[in-house]
């Protein structure tokens, strides 16, 4: 037998509502922000990542599923959304729309990692990119379309905020840590002594216990914030609390992509051990121009929708199946099977969920498959409903029976 790869996982059927209902909010969050879709290829060239998250971010160096096409060309899997985002922008010229240009996107990521709890090998991304707004109140908007989508599927969670600054404060700050890491120079792992010249600022994102040791006691970012960056953490502060916006500022906040600037932040919860961050997101002003495209502020977030549905189960939190049916119609005899095919076919376009056998079963396993499939009201035709071309409609929940006519139009209208 051929088993699934691992680090990926089967959506079976009686599982699927549960995704739709959180597709659905994702939908609805999106339109109450005017947020619209976008939608780009799950694989993209390989240039685009080295050069959009960054060369020394663990993505890049260890996670990412290259290839070469048959044309010996290298793509790669995507593995985060922004990217491939901005390429879309730049290549179709919708920096030239009306600003902002607010957007966001559904789509499957793909990262070579330990699976683990909420974080497989290919999983499911929510994101939201929001361009040509360079003010913190569009930050505070991007934070509070994660905070609404989190609050209406019924999770708790705690804001954590940061800033990294910008390109000119974050030089100052480089050079600090670089100092303060000298002297442990030996300590920290092969891969942040690559990191010490070129990016010292991801070697404070490290998952290496040693690493993590050592950067302990670091210099904070946020006390090397030029004064334009500084203005831009307190304003995003005043927003979030016009808001009621709860917020704690995490100084050891860096995120794990080179390409963010000024605001990061991240929603967290305990529910899931020491898996908390459930969302993750910030600024990157910076990433159009640096793909090629013009000088335009950008802000955004990812969230895993695995993780969304895990920390809904562990809470207990009940997912309503609107899947069920609405109708099932029982049959006794070739007739009423052809009766009630004509039946639920119409019915199914008069906008009702229905269902009838086609299994041949007998009138008593059709019960039972009834029950099986929770319909939640069954009509039982035979000849005598033929022949008066009535009905007995049961709801199956609370046991009421009524009588009806064996006419689409009427039954629709005890049903919708």
């Amino acid at each position: 037998m051929i088993n699934i790869p691992k680090g990926t996982k089967d959506v079976l059927p009686e599982q699927s509502y549960k995704w739709h209902y959180v597709e659905s909010v994702i939908r609805e969050v999106a339109s109450l922000f005017f947020l619209k879709e976008i939608r780009t290829p799950t694989f993209e060239h390989t240039e685009l990542f080295l050069r959009g998250v960054g060369d020394t971010t663990d993505i890049v160096n260890k996670e990412m599923y290259t290839f070469n096409d048959k044309k010996g060309r290298s793509i790669t899997l995507k593995p985060e959304g922004t990217a491939g985002v901005v390429r879309s922008v730049i290549e179709n010229g919708l920096t030239n729309n009306v600003m902002p240009l607010k957007m966001y996107y559904e789509t499957p990521v793909f990262r070579y990692e330990r699976p683990q709890a909420g974080r497989l090998r290919e999983h499911h991304q929510f994101g939201v990119e929001i361009y040509g707004a360079k003010g913190a109140d569009m930050d505070a908007e991007v934070i509070l379309i994660a905070y609404t989508l989190l609050k209406k599927v019924g999770l708790n969670v705690a804001l954590n905020i940061n800033s990294i600054g910008c390109p000119t404060c974050r030089k100052a700050y480089n050079e600090a840590l670089k100092e303060y890491l000298k002297d442990s120079f030996n300590e920290i792992c092969p891969v942040c002594q690559e990191r010490y010249e070129k990016n010292p600022l991801r070697i404070l994102d490290c998952k290496e216990e040693k690493c993590k040791a050592v950067c302990a006691k670091a210099p904070k970012i946020i006390d090397y914030l030029c004064d334009d960056c500084k203005e831009h953490f307190e304003s995003l502060k005043s927003y979030l609390s016009i808001a009621g916006l709860e917020y704690t500022v995490n100084p050891n906040i860096v995120r794990g992509l080179d390409y963010y600037t000024r605001t990061v932040f991240e929603f967290v919860t305990t529910d899931l051990g020491s898996q908390g961050t459930v969302c993750g997101g910030g600024r990157y002003d910076n990433l159009v121009k640096q793909l090629g495209g013009p000088d335009v502020p950008c802000v955004g977030f990812g969230m895993g929708i695995e993780r969304i549905l895990m920390l809904m189960e562990a809470k207990g939190i009940e997912i309503e199946d609107r899947t069920l049916p609405d109708l099932y119609i029982a049959s006794i005899g070739e007739n009423a099977h052809k009766k009630a095919f004509e039946l639920c076919y119409g019915l199914r376009l008069a906008g009702v969920k229905c269902e009838i056998d086609h299994m041949q079963r007998g009138v008593k396993p059709q019960f039972k498959y009834a029950d099986k499939i929770r319909a939640l009201n069954v009509i039982t035709i035979g000849d005598s409903e033929i022949e008066s071309s009535s009905a007995t409609l049961k709801n199956m929940v609370s046991g009421e029976q009524t009588p009806c006519k064996l006419a689409v139009e009427d039954i629709a209208k005890l049903l919708i």
